[in-house]
């Protein structure tokens, strides 16, 4: 249950930020595979943390019930007869070990990476608890975007680094984009439960038909950015680019055609989650390219 809780299907969205600036660090200096698999770990063990934050406050809010289209996988504390403070206590652990594994990247990279990982703890929390929680307003996709897709970027690049740069976001707009796609996802399917629950997401106030549209252009945008920046910063990275098109094309038209109900809920998220971990795959391919082409056996 615990593993449920964490929910390692969505570990996507951590995963492939990591990689990302994993690729781009690789072409600045020789890096740590040690530090690399450390922060893997410590991204994964946050997303777990929200993972289960967000099912904590949703199954006491009352906005979680069988009724809602999700496997038993997925609402743990709905359909198993467990104490919800053990779920808060699951969450906290993560939320702590991630921190604790932390240290040996802030020993090695200074204060910066901490601070980036407190603001993104912050927003950890502030997703799913209080009075107003960000998952219940129209910031969701933008917040999770940014924090998950552009944060875990740059810290790990900095981490791999000791460079601070900004050009990391540029970089991380793909990500950025794909972490918001998969809660657009699961907000456009949830419309009429949040609508219920009294939520204002983006996809409630847009309506699914405009909600769509705007996933559409999502979409389409991603797949241009990806091409963009690896024609501009790691022009060698150009040849995975068919590859990428020819792997991504079957999913991405799976999910365009999907109307995103909560009757295809279950077929949806799956789907966003894939074309997370292919366009990512790829995208973190060609940036690496130049780094492996300037190997020496």
């Amino acid at each position: 249950m615990a593993l449920n809780l964490a929910a390692p299907h969505t570990w996507p969205a951590a995963i492939m930020p990591t990689l990302v600036a994993v690729a781009a660090a690789a072409n600045t200096c020789p890096i740590s595979v040690s530090m690399c698999i450390a922060l893997l770990v410590i991204v994964v063990l946050m997303q777990s943390s929200v993972n289960t934050f967000n099912d904590y406050y949703d199954y006491v809010k009352g906005t979680d019930s069988a009724e809602d289209n999700v496997e038993e996988s997925d609402a743990v504390l709905v359909y198993n007869n467990i104490d919800p403070k053990d779920a808060l206590r699951l969450a906290v652990g993560f939320l702590l070990a991630a921190f604790v594994l932390g240290i040996y990247a802030i020993v090695r990279a200074g204060i910066v990476p901490l601070v980036i990982a407190l603001i993104g703890a912050l927003f950890v929390v502030l997703y799913s608890a209080g009075k107003s929680p960000i998952s219940y307003l129209p910031l969701g996709e933008l917040v999770s975007g940014i924090v998950m897709g552009g944060l875990i970027p740059l810290a790990v690049y900095q981490v791999l680094t000791g460079i601070l740069d900004a050009r990391m976001f540029v970089l991380s707009l793909p990500t950025i984009i794909g972490v918001g796609l998969i809660m657009l996802t699961n907000n456009t399917c949830d419309i009429e439960r949040d609508i219920a629950a009294n939520r204002k997401t983006l996809p409630v106030v847009l309506g699914r038909d405009r909600a769509r549209a705007l996933y559409h252009a999502a979409l389409v945008a991603w797949a241009l950015i990806c091409i963009a920046n690896i024609a501009i910063w790691y022009s060698k990275g150009l040849v995975i680019v068919p590859f990428m098109a020819l792997a991504s094309y079957p999913i991405v038209r799976a999910l365009w055609q999907n109307p995103l109900t909560p009757e295809r809920r279950l077929q949806a998220m799956p789907q966003a989650l894939s074309v997370n971990v292919v366009l990512g795959a790829f995208y973190a391919a060609a940036l690496f390219v130049p780094a492996a082409t300037s190997l020496v056996l």
